[in-house]
């Protein structure tokens, strides 16, 4: 029986791209070639009412931010898995459906934020995150309800924003000088694994689809979550 609600998917096409940002940090240099296959990925980040229902499920524990307030609405972000908790979702999720779901690479992730607009630093474009509506207002002491932000190119909401996401990859700053062209899937283990996307609790919410982030897998924190992917 697949269970719901089931998280809503968008078809993300393969392609190439250049990976990482020639003037952006020291980690995400050097920009390199880098080859996608097809996948999807979720519309949205995964929201409480998803992840309560996984709990339930399989009586594994809410997290420990599930009801506190300014977090607790059914549609916002679940927030403060560690990066084993959203793994094990995804496992459930490929149980329950019979289908592979799992975390995206930080190489899907930075395709898909990217929306098909090559070399841009943003979903939208160029344009920067201060001259977007309301952003003065916007995450001022929590996450906000998914879908809060127009769609990019592929489809997909709050991109670079909310709540940072996990990803699959562990975590190297210099893995881009040795990561190879064909759908990178990361360094070997390390002691960090890497996410994506910018967060409600940064003094700058939005961040650019080329940076880089990593937390230890057991940490659980307020301003992170999680999208997955299926193959």
């Amino acid at each position: 029986m697949q269970p719901n609600p089931l998280p809503q998917l968008h078809d993300i096409p393969a392609g190439v791209y250049m990976m990482g940002q020639a003037d952006g940090r020291d980690e995400e240099r050097p920009p390199h070639e880098v080859r996608v296959d097809p996948f999807r990925l979720g519309h949205y980040q995964v929201t409480n009412e998803e992840y309560d229902h996984f709990c339930r499920s399989t009586g594994r524990a809410p997290t420990r931010f599930r009801e506190q307030q300014r977090h607790d609405h059914p549609r916002h972000p679940v927030t403060g898995p560690s990066w084993f908790d959203a793994a094990a979702y995804c496992e459930w999720l490929s149980a329950v459906t019979g289908q592979h779901y799992c975390l995206p690479t930080e190489a899907q992730w930075e395709w898909a934020a990217r929306g098909g607009l090559t070399g841009k630093l943003y979903p939208w474009g160029d344009e920067p995150f201060t001259a977007r509506k309301d952003y003065a207002t916007r995450w001022l002491r929590g996450p906000e309800i998914v879908g809060g932000s127009e769609a990019n190119g592929y489809g997909l909401c709050d991109m670079c924003e909310n709540v940072h996401e996990w990803c699959s990859d562990w975590y190297d700053p210099e893995y881009y000088a040795v990561s190879p062209a064909d759908n990178p899937r990361g360094p070997a283990k390390t002691t960090r694994k890497s996410s994506r996307g910018g967060a409600w609790r940064h003094r700058i919410k939005v961040s650019r689809c080329a940076a880089r982030s990593s937390i230890p897998p057991e940490f659980e924190y307020a301003d992170y979550g999680f999208r997955v992917a299926c193959l």
